[in-house]
């Protein structure tokens, strides 16, 4: 099987069968790991990945749940953010940042609480003024 390094192949992910040809065939010493990549279209880093894998967990399945970049903000920050903003409403993110030692920007902990569905705006000025709408109806 010819292997054509001019053209952009899309990235996608190899079948089961085709890792388990990968590595039958490196179990049976049929080359070195360069050679059973050529032979197969894949690259080096690809037989070594499912070689490892297959060593560290004793599965070859693809492993996309895995992949990514991680949340900075687990469902224990999220829970002891929530504890916090019911103790003290009128927290700052300042201080919640400071509170729970977290170590990440101001806008970082207001998307979070957004998602949580927690607003944090404060302004006491508004306030005032709906107050007095509300008096003005009254009368």
């Amino acid at each position: 099987m010819l292997c054509s390094s001019d053209r952009v192949l899309r990235m996608s992910t190899l079948s089961i069968d085709l890792r388990q040809r990968i590595l039958s065939s490196y179990d049976a010493g049929e080359g070195t790991r360069q050679d059973i990549a050529d032979r197969f279209c894949v690259s080096l880093g690809m037989v070594k990945k499912l070689l490892s894998q297959r060593k560290r967990t004793g599965d070859i399945a693809p492993r996309h749940s895995y992949s990514g970049r991680k949340p900075y903000f687990t469902q224990e920050h999220r829970q002891e953010m929530k504890a916090l903003i019911a103790q003290q409403p009128d927290i700052t993110l300042w201080e919640i940042q400071e509170q729970l030692q977290l170590d990440c920007t101001l806008p970082a902990i207001h998307y979070v609480l957004k998602d949580m569905g927690i607003s944090f705006k404060k302004n006491a000025s508004r306030q005032r003024a709906r107050a007095r709408r509300c008096e003005n109806r009254t009368r």
